[in-house]
């Protein structure tokens, strides 16, 4: 798999020392992805002429000594269910085809643009988010850069399949249940969800509003520190848009790790997974000198939750298409909905109940502990159209059981790197690491240093 050699940030330094343009930056993007996406199909919509002609704007800016953002002519991508100025915003969805164009960009994509980011067009998603594999009914699958054979997992497969092929160094997505997490572990990057509310969602087609949250896909630990900086500060037009001071990520890269106190997350998170997803886990903890391990309680409760807040929740956003509209959904996703929008009210308050209790047991474990480790999935990207797994004797369903190790952290908001881990000849695996509320600049840190040993790789390389 050929990989673009350079990551964000040096793409905008060479632009800025004059080493080379933003136009032609542009162009070899542009060439690139109508080269290969054919066959990648991770863009739904390629935003050619509005990338062409901010290219220019930002080449006459460097012309004409004007300030320069920290993002200047770096190429980026956003999964189409976030909204782009003049595009209609899909979701994954048939339904949306015949909606307006979105009349302004989501919140998130406009920040990276203010920062000289430019947008070169929307990804492939599973249906209204809703998925782990990004086998898309209407819009097809993307598949795996690392074996085409293969899933790039999901709901944000086309985002880090993009960036895991080299079309773009940066792309946004979404994880409710693990929707960043599991394709960035299957394709090989890196996949941020920071702590929920931290990043403005404002202009993003909901799924389940008590769960969502941005994410973001890089190559580096380096560049998401700069995408986490430009994106986090509250957005009054986000009713969860959190009020907690902003804590910069980059400056605090060069920091050191010593006395960060590591555990592996024992009990569900060891079970349910093929042996080479654990032992990345257990490579990840030796090299970090870590022996402790901590069990979360009634993790396996806290995935059923999720599925039922997730289902009620979708359910009820989409009930008036279920209505009127339902032989245009994938049978998948409208079976999942409907089961939400029938589900008692009673199941959704219990869920909501236990996940207040969950949320307390995660408190007490981060007082004793700074960073979590576990499986980002219990195995590596199944195949194309694979619908069952077998694990340690069981089979089971592939898309539920994707999600097995990342819902119970999204469950209560949690901050989670997804970092890749490869071995010689096999296909990525990613392992996460997990940390209180809003200390997405230690998961970070963490990330950079392992990067610089070589125990994790900047995938650019």
């Amino acid at each position: 798999m050929e990989r673009n050699p350079q990551d964000a940030v040096q793409i905008a330094q060479a632009i800025r020392h004059r080493q080379t343009t933003a136009t032609e930056v542009i162009a070899a993007t542009l060439d690139q992805i109508e080269r290969d996406n054919p066959s990648r199909n991770c863009f739904t919509t390629v935003t050619q002429q509005a990338a062409q002609s901010y290219a220019q704007t930002i080449d006459r800016n460097i012309e004409q000594g004007k300030p320069l953002g920290i993002l200047t002519g770096v190429p980026f991508a956003a999964k189409n269910l976030f909204d782009i100025a003049g595009i209609t915003t899909l979701a994954g969805a048939k339904i949306n085809e015949g909606n307006p164009p979105a009349e302004k960009d989501a919140t998130a994509i406009a920040r990276l643009k203010q920062a000289g980011g430019i947008l070169v067009g929307a990804l492939n998603m599973d249906e209204y988010a809703y998925g782990f594999v990004t086998e898309n009914r209407h819009y097809g699958a993307t598949p795996n850069p690392h074996d085409p054979t293969r899933i790039a997992g999901g709901s944000s497969g086309g985002s880090a399949a993009a960036v895991a092929a080299g079309l773009v160094p940066l792309a946004l997505g979404s994880d409710t249940n693990g929707s960043v997490r599991v394709p960035a572990a299957l394709c090989g990057v890196y996949g941020l969800k920071p702590t929920y509310g931290k990043l403005s969602r404002k202009g993003m087609v909901p799924l389940s509003d008590s769960l969502d949250h941005i994410g973001i896909f890089a190559r580096s630990g380096r560049d998401l520190a700069t995408v986490m900086d430009l994106l986090q500060g509250e957005d009054i037009h986000d009713p969860v848009s959190t009020k907690h001071p902003p804590e910069p990520c980059l400056p605090q890269l060069n920091l050191g790790i010593h006395d960060v106190r590591v555990a592996v997350a024992d009990g569900y998170f060891t079970q349910g997974a093929q042996p080479e997803a654990l032992d990345a886990v257990n490579y990840l903890a030796q090299v970090l000198g870590t022996s402790q391990r901590v069990t979360i309680p009634e993790s396996d409760r806290a995935q059923a939750a999720a599925y039922l807040i997730t289902a009620a929740e979708g359910g009820a956003q989409h009930l008036s298409h279920l209505r009127s509209r339902l032989d245009e959904f994938d049978p998948a996703t409208r079976d999942r909905f409907f089961a939400g929008a029938l589900m008692p009210s009673q199941w959704y308050l219990q869920a909501q109940k236990f996940r207040s209790w969950y949320s307390d047991r995660l408190r007490e474990i981060f007082q004793e502990v700074d960073i979590l480790l576990a499986p980002t999935t219990p195995c590596t990207a199944p195949k194309l159209g694979q619908k069952t797994i077998e694990i340690a004797g069981e089979t089971m369903e592939v898309r539920p059981q994707l999600g097995r190790f990342t819902q119970p952290i999204s469950f209560v908001g949690l901050p989670v790197l997804s970092v890749p881990i490869y071995q010689q000849g096999e296909l990525p695996l990613g392992v996460q690491i997990i940390a209180a509320p809003y200390n997405e600049a230690l998961l970070l840190r963490l990330a950079t240093v392992l990067e610089k040993q070589g125990i994790i790789p900047n995938v650019t390389h």
